[in-house]
C-alpha cells in the first residue's frame, strides 16, 4: 500500500517516525512548510514536496481542523482512501470522490518529546468494513491500543482530552507565571505534579481531589484571592467554585 502523509506539524512528524520506526514505507510527506517538511526528510529519510502531491492508496491529512478541509480538495484521486487525524471532525468534512475515514491518535505531539508510540490509543472510523480493518491493521502496527470508534463518540473522546490535557497544561503555565513571579523555582513543583498525575491510576480522580476548597477553607481561599488578579484570579475562582460544587460543599 502507498501511503503519503499530508502536513508537516507536530502530528504529521511523529505519525511519520512512528511509521518508519516499524518499517512501514511512506512514498512522501507532503505539505507547504517547505522548511519543516526538509527537517523530517533529513532525519527521516522520506521524500518531500510542496508542490506535487504524489499518487497514492492512502492519505492521512495531518492538518490543523481549519485546515483539513482546503487541504483534502487537493487529492484529486478517485477511490483512494483519505483519512484525517482530527479527534473533532467528521470523516464528511473530506471533500473528494475518495473513501473517507478518520485516523485519530490520542496524545498530545510535540516534536521535541519522545513518545511511546506503542501506547498511544488510536480511533479509527471508516464508511466500510474493509477500510476500517485495513486502517485498524495499519494502527496495529504502530500501538497496541487501537478501537473503532464512531464520530459521535469521538467528540467526546476530544473534549474529555481538552480537559485532562491542554486545561491542565495550561493550569501549569499559569502557575509557573506565580512562581516565576517570586523568583520561585517551578522544579520544586515537578515532584507533587508527578504524584498528582500517578495518583490517578490508583485513585478515582474525584476521591483523589486535595486543596483549601475540598476542605472548604475559607480563611486560605480568601487569601490567595488576595495574591491574584486578572486571569489568575478568575482561573482560581471558577475552579474553586467548581471543586465545591462537586463535593457539594
Amino acid at each position: 500500500m502507498q501511503i503519503v502523509i499530508i502536513g508537516s506539524g507536530n502530528v504529521a512528524y511523529h505519525l511519520a517516525k512512528a511509521f518508519r520506526l516499524k518499517d512501514i514505507p511512506l512514498m512522501q510527506i507532503f505539505g507547504r512548510n517547505g522548511e519543516e517538511l526538509k527537517k523530517i526528510s533529513e532525519e527521516l529519510g522520506i521524500s518531500y514536496s510542496t508542490e506535487h502531491l504524489q499518487d497514492a492508496d492512502l492519505y492521512i491529512i495531518c492538518v490543523s481542523d481549519n485546515s483539513v478541509e482546503n487541504v483534502s480538495q487537493m487529492i484529486t484521486k478517485k477511490n483512494c482512501l483519505v483519512a484525517h487525524t482530527s479527534g473533532s471532525l467528521p470523516k464528511e468534512i473530506l471533500t473528494g470522490e475518495y473513501r473517507k475515514s478518520s485516523f485519530y491518535p490520542l496524545q498530545t505531539f510535540s516534536k521535541s518529546k519522545e513518545l511511546d508510540y506503542e501506547k498511544i490509543p488510536f480511533f479509527i472510523e471508516a464508511e466500510d468494513d474493509q477500510d476500517q480493518q485495513l486502517l485498524i491493521d495499519l494502527a496495529s502496527k504502530i500501538s497496541d491500543n487501537v478501537m473503532e470508534s464512531s464520530y459521535e463518540k469521538r467528540k467526546y473522546i476530544h473534549l474529555t482530552a481538552v480537559f485532562a490535557c491542554n486545561f491542565v497544561n495550561h493550569l501549569f503555565a499559569r502557575a509557573k507565571e506565580i512562581s516565576d513571579s517570586q523568583e520561585i523555582p517551578f522544579d520544586y513543583f515537578l515532584p507533587l505534579i508527578n504524584e498528582t498525575v500517578q495518583k490517578i491510576y490508583e485513585i478515582d480522580p474525584k476521591a483523589a481531589q486535595t486543596g483549601p476548597a475540598v476542605r472548604n477553607d475559607v480563611r486560605v481561599l480568601e487569601l490567595h484571592e488576595q495574591l491574584l488578579k486578572d486571569e489568575s484570579l478568575e482561573i482560581y475562582k471558577i475552579m474553586n467554585h467548581s471543586i465545591q460544587k462537586m463535593y457539594e460543599l
